[in-house]
């Protein structure tokens, strides 16, 4: 089996399964030789800043010397992206050769009526490879959810994280942030340690505090109180902290590249995991705290393209993402002529992410994400008119991009373009900028 015909038998399998559970996969898992049970993990789970902690978090552990497995959902880059150990993505024929060793046992399941989804092959195939690479940890990012989502099959992790929550897929996980807060503290298992993001809309904290409380777990939460912001810019922030639990009372200073205000409270989340971990026993020097932070790359989360003029690219897609990008815009282009190339998803909610980000922009270029749930450029461009926007639609990727770019020329100074909406777009709007930069376009 070649790699691509690998991706195409994943690609064939259902996005969900026919009824909610973990039996399926849990099996599926067990088939294989339960490679589950010879790893140790740190499970992720949220509505925005999960895809940042487990990039934050890994790049510590590999700066501490540990071989660290990465599982994260979507990828942006390309599908490998998925899977990687110590910031390298997964082998194409390693891929290809557990594709066909696993497919198999999804077949045979299948022929007895358990069906296997997508999410479930990619995450066997994960766990597979961690195990026989030996990884010493794995950071696991939920897909949707916590409590029904296929990652949920291990047992008790080092530390269970659960990051910002606000509302997004409300037709699965509920019409409530109390309601999803409940969903993601599904990965609560007993007798462990939970790190809470700590700048929670009201209602979240009860939710978790209980859920903690009948699992016998110790709750750290991410206090953002004992920082301070030193500066912070296009290439990111330093900031100091001060805290019982993450410095042992010393104030320490830390840098991360990742842009925006919530980054550092995203940062503030893993230092808080950083704790929990040591008190598990990991050893992690400061130094490797302070590299990790400072080396982590996390692609398409406020991402600098090209600092003249400035080209930002963010994959925010609900109402919390759209939040963060709008105050790091106003923060860092504030002044600035700006246009965006934009592309959502229909099931979204995209009237709220619009009111947030529409005003902030004098053009509007709309595309379609690759995806069968997008909303057409046509669509998009319509519902940002109505802010008084003047939006067009452009169905190629690379006219889109060009049109933008024309756009940003012909004020003085030119205008900043950010490239935002879904990342699904935002991978194939990344790849247009590579080629266009390659041709000088």
């Amino acid at each position: 089996m070649t790699y691509e015909e690998a991706v195409k038998t994943i690609d064939s399998l259902l996005v969900f399964g026919s009824k909610p559970g973990l039996e399926r996969v849990k099996e599926l898992v067990e088939r294989i030789g339960a490679p589950d049970q010879q790893l140790k993990f740190v499970h992720v789970a949220g509505t925005n800043g999960k895809g940042s902690v487990c990039a934050y978090v890994s790049s510590i552990l590999k700066a501490a010397g540990y071989k660290t497995g990465l599982f994260i959902s979507p990828y942006v880059l390309e599908f490998r992206e998925r899977f990687q150990i110590n910031g390298e993505m997964i082998p194409y024929d390693t891929l290809a050769a557990l594709v066909e060793e696993i497919y198999p046992v999804v077949l045979a399941m299948k022929d007895e009526g358990k069906i296997i989804t997508e999410f479930e092959m990619v995450l066997a195939v994960a766990l597979q490879w961690y195990a026989r690479e030996q990884c010493d940890i794995v950071i696991l990012e939920t897909g949707l959810g916590g409590r029904f989502d296929a990652t949920n099959i291990i047992d008790t992790p080092l530390a269970s994280v659960i990051m910002s929550i606000s509302l997004d897929h409300t037709a699965i996980l509920g019409d409530t942030v109390e309601k999803i807060a409940f969903e993601k503290c599904g990965i609560i298992k007993e007798g462990g340690t939970t790190v809470l993001y700590g700048d929670q809309p009201e209602g979240v904290l009860p939710v978790v505090q209980q859920t903690a409380k009948e699992r016998h777990n110790t709750l750290l939460i991410a206090d953002t109180e004992p920082i301070t912001l030193v500066s912070s810019g296009l290439e990111g922030s330093t900031f100091t902290i001060q805290s019982d639990i993450v410095t042992n009372g010393a104030e320490m200073t830390y840098t991360t590249p990742l842009i925006g205000a919530h980054q550092i409270n995203n940062a503030a989340a893993a230092l808080y995991t950083v704790a929990a971990l040591r008190q598990k026993g990991i050893v992690i020097p400061e130094t490797a705290v302070q590299q990790g932070l400072a080396q982590t790359k996390f692609p398409a989360r406020l991402e600098l393209l090209q600092k003249e003029p400035v080209i930002l690219l963010d994959g925010a897609h609900n109402p919390g993402g759209a939040a963060a990008l709008s105050k790091a815009i106003r923060e860092h282009l504030s002044g600035q002529r700006k246009v965006a190339v934009m592309g959502m998803l229909a099931d979204k909610d995209v009237d709220t992410v619009l009111s947030q980000l529409a005003p902030l922009f004098d053009r509007v270029v709309t595309v379609a994400p690759p995806n069968p749930r997008a909303m057409t450029a046509a669509d998009l461009a319509k519902r940002m008119a109505a802010y008084g926007i003047p939006a067009e639609a452009q169905e190629d990727y690379s006219a889109a991009f060009r049109k933008a770019k024309a756009y940003a020329a012909a004020y003085d100074p030119p205008a900043a373009i950010v490239i935002c909406g879904s990342l699904y777009m935002a991978s194939e709007m990344r790849q247009t900028f590579m080629l266009c930069a390659e041709k000088g376009m």
